[in-house]
């Protein structure tokens, strides 16, 4: 618990200090604690610390732990930040708050028909492959606006932001920058970019949403 609570601590001043130094309101960025890979015993100290916004990549993961955890912590919000296959859809509509990894057309339709199903209107990220890197996910950066008036207008989508993870090897800032530009365009008011090398320099290029994993949870489970 205590070492749990000092971690958050750390990571919450610096978002703090990050916040100042760019001339922002803390309040603004909100902290998506990465779980993935870690079992509830290891989250549960962190929830016990007061965090109670919470990120995992894979759908099936998140089940085997989260209901469990959400019936103890009814406040948790969750968030999906990887990859969705559509064939989970029905799945994450049900457990997730906020789908980060929106990403094509099929999964638009998915999404649109499994929450009008369901009656919840999850939060919606488009992701921005803004390194267009052949391997990963993403709507590139050219034809993301056009995406975007598609979600709208054909699938009746509320999008909240986008959503980027910029190359490893390449200087964080011109596609943090991209994005922002983007969103700005778009008329979006959020942006899920930082997790633990680079959030502090994400948050001075305007996240609202900073996805951290280890500065928060210590190694890897």
């Amino acid at each position: 618990m205590a070492d749990a609570g000092t971690r958050l601590a750390g990571v919450n001043e610096r978002i703090a200090e990050a916040a100042a130094r760019a001339g922002r309101d803390a309040a603004e960025v909100r902290l998506v604690a990465v779980s993935k890979t870690f079992d509830a015993a290891a989250i549960e100290p962190v929830l016990a610390a007061g965090q109670r916004l919470f990120g995992e990549n894979r759908v099936q993961e998140a089940q085997g732990k989260w209901p469990r955890l959400e019936s103890r912590f009814p406040d948790v919000g969750l968030h999906l930040i990887g990859p969705l296959q559509t064939n989970k859809v029905r799945d994450a509509v049900a457990l997730f708050d906020a789908i980060h990894s929106l990403d094509r057309e099929k999964l638009a339709t998915e999404l649109s028909k499994e929450m009008a199903r369901q009656g919840r209107m999850l939060s919606l990220f488009v992701q921005v492959n803004t390194g267009e890197e052949p391997q990963k996910a993403g709507i590139a950066p050219q034809k993301t606006v056009e995406f975007v008036d598609r979600c709208r207008d054909r699938h009746k989508l509320a999008i909240e932001g986008l959503m980027c993870i910029p190359p490893l090897q390449d200087d964080p800032v011109p596609h943090f920058e991209m994005l922002r530009q983007l969103a700005v365009g778009l008329g979006l008011r959020s942006l899920s970019m930082g997790m633990s090398a680079d959030f502090e320099t994400a948050i001075a290029c305007g996240a609202t949403h900073i996805r951290v994993g280890s500065a928060t949870f210590g190694g890897r489970g």
